[in-house]
């Protein structure tokens, strides 16, 4: 019989959040803010959920991975701790799905507290950890359900790849709703023109991340199509 608890989904960004929202979920959107993350998450009781998800846009690390690449986490890196992902995101679906022919991969997630931006960095994160890709948001969802002892998963999609350093403006635009200030933007390319056409290309990427992600809402389906497996565990 399947638990008729919801399943909790954790985004960075209000576009995510409204993907992700339907029927057995509950969306709460981080704007990008690890404390407030936290905070969120603490106002919840989470014996009401049956288990957590991390869903969302990520920063590529593998540098074969292209913006609109799917990463199904296998675990999440952060610092020195190690999350296992434990819920698996049905597998037959994933292994069906095309998404315009975007890969899918499953791998290691890095979690971070700030925006990786440069190239340099993202390189050195990704020979340091392995992950192939790194959000702000998967780690605290997943040391959010290993204290809960609740099953965990994370399905992130790749914006900005490892070839492309992120301006800037993208960091800093974030409304603390989740959503993108755009007025913030047009200032910031008035006064420095020259940042246009890095916007443009990380705009094209966002957008291309955004349409493969549509495309995973249905490996959530409400929770129907999440299969937990070993129980969690964590490594510190």
């Amino acid at each position: 019989m399947l638990d008729p608890r919801p399943v909790l989904i954790v985004t960075g960004l209000v576009q995510e959040a409204r993907i992700a929202a339907g029927p057995g979920m509950i969306v709460i959107c981080s704007s990008s803010d690890p404390q407030q993350l936290r905070a969120l998450l603490a106002t919840l009781d989470s014996s009401s959920f049956r288990g957590v998800i991390s869903f969302g846009v990520a920063g590529g690390l593998d540098p074969t991975l292209r913006s609109g690449d799917v990463v199904v986490a296998t675990e999440v890196l952060s610092g020195d701790t190690r999350f296992l992902a434990d819920m698996a995101l049905n597998d037959e679906m994933v292994a069906s799905a095309t998404l315009k022919r975007r890969k899918i991969v499953r791998a290691g997630l890095a979690g971070v507290e700030q925006v990786i931006a440069a190239k340099a960095c993202k390189a050195a994160l990704w020979s340091e950890t392995g992950a192939s890709a790194v959000d702000m948001e998967s780690h605290i969802a997943a040391a959010y359900a290993a204290r809960a002892g609740i099953p965990f998963a994370a399905l992130r999609v790749i914006s900005d790849p490892a070839h492309r350093a992120l301006p800037e403006l993208a960091k800093t635009a974030v409304k603390p709703n989740g959503d993108i200030d755009l007025r913030k933007v047009l200032r910031g390319v008035a006064r420095n023109p020259l940042t246009l056409r890095s916007l443009v290309s990380t705009g094209i990427d966002f957008n291309r991340a955004l349409r493969s992600l549509r495309g995973c809402r249905g490996f959530l389906l409400g929770g129907e199509t999440l299969v937990p497996v070993e129980p969690i565990r964590s490594a510190a």
